[in-house]
């Protein structure tokens, strides 16, 4: 909390106010550039003008820094509009001409605010023009009056305008990297959020439904058969014990299926239900990527939890081949069944989950109804998913 606080309040500091803290804190930032005040103040207090000239160079002085305060503080209550701010900047230089001409080079100073307003408030663009643009008026009027003060300020106009912009351009880039980062966490923990969901699901799918078929079939067995019973309690003791352990890993993220664990264990479930199953025996898996191997693994595990949870089917085939494309050497897991299948419309979380892993592997997901019954056909890359994009 004490970290958001304060990266909250540096991307204050390089915004205009919203809040009278924030004027505050600006106000206090600014009053060191208040120093260029110094030579008209002198000015006025020294007695050098007339009652009238001393009246109206004040006023003027005050109209001049209520004009930059303006400017200052315009983003607070209802932010002043583009026209708005261009018109006080306007309204600026011409009190700092004015002022300059009637008064004097001792006024001069006033130039350094209208070119700090122009790098502070106008994009890159407009401040590139209107900075040498406040440098040329101060020219003119230096030649008009003729002063040799003039030179001292005639560089340190430009500077410090330019300057003002540089930060200004700083400070935007400071911000937006600071929102791009926080942008990216949130989006790292969406992803994270996304994973364990899948693993979650595809997890505790597979292993309920076990557990679910066994714990129905020790309720028939117990009457006559209790030592089988008793077999079929001690599989879901163990059933339970590594949906744990799988649970565990998949929320710190070790979770890995194998294809030839997920083969065994669907020998299992499958015999549990009741169903044929159909599996090779020992999976060729050598040059298989270990991102695509786990892929197919998911796959097997959602395929084989759809055939005892919704199919009705009596069969299952499962069969894994190589294939040669146009698009590399794929692994194709296919798994079909016998049953009617239910009405559900649309695939469900767990096909959707699957076709982001297989995606995100670099294969691909094709489900749906075949003459006589489901085939789910999972396909991933013998190539790790960069060298595929490399040679394409």
């Amino acid at each position: 909390m004490p970290e958001k606080v304060r990266e909250e309040r540096l991307i204050r500091m390089g915004e205009p106010p919203r809040t009278r803290a924030d004027a505050l804190r600006k106000l206090v930032w600014v009053l060191p550039w208040l120093v260029f005040l110094s030579s008209p103040v002198n000015d006025l207090v020294a007695g050098g003008h007339t009652a009238t000239g001393t009246w109206l160079g004040s006023a003027g002085l005050t109209a001049f820094v209520g004009t930059y305060l303006a400017l200052l503080l315009r983003n607070m209550g209802s932010p002043l509009p583009g026209r708005a701010v261009a018109g006080l900047v306007g309204v600026l230089g011409a009190l700092a001409v004015a002022l300059s001409l009637t008064l004097g080079s001792s006024w001069f100073g006033l130039f350094v605010y209208v070119s700090v307003s122009c790098g502070s408030v106008f994009s890159l663009r407009t401040a590139y023009w209107t900075i040498p643009l406040t440098t040329l008026v101060l020219l003119l009027v230096g030649l008009y009056t003729a002063d040799e003060d003039l030179w001292g300020l005639f560089l340190l106009v430009p500077l410090i305008g330019f300057a003002m912009s540089g930060v200004r351009e700083l400070v935007r880039t400071t911000i937006e990297l600071r929102w791009a980062r926080a942008t990216v966490a949130q989006l790292a923990a969406n992803e994270e959020r996304l994973r364990l969901a899948r693993d979650l699901h595809d997890l505790l799918g597979h292993s309920l439904s076990l557990i679910t078929l066994k714990s129905e079939l020790a309720g028939r067995m117990l009457p006559d058969h209790p030592e089988k019973a008793a077999q079929q309690v001690a599989d879901i003791e163990q059933v339970s014990r590594q949906a744990l352990v799988d649970v565990r890993e998949a929320v710190t993220g070790y979770r890995r299926p194998r294809l030839s664990a997920e083969l065994a264990g669907a020998q299992v479930a499958l015999t549990a239900a009741g169903v044929i199953a159909e599996l090779p025996a020992e999976p060729d898996l050598a040059g298989v990527p270990e991102e695509s191997e786990s892929a197919l693994a998911w796959a097997l595990r959602e395929a084989v939890t759809n055939v005892v949870r919704h199919s009705g089917a009596s069969r299952c085939t499962v069969d894994l081949v190589r294939r040669q494309t146009l698009d590399g050497p794929f692994c194709e897991l296919c798994v079909e069944d016998n049953g009617p299948g239910t009405s559900g419309k649309g695939p469900g979380n767990g096909l959707t989950g699957l076709t982001e892993r297989l995606e995100k592997a670099g294969g691909m997901l094709e489900a749906g109804r075949v003459k006589r019954g489901f085939r789910l056909v999972a396909r991933v890359p013998l190539t790790p998913v960069g060298d595929v994009g490399s040679r394409a």
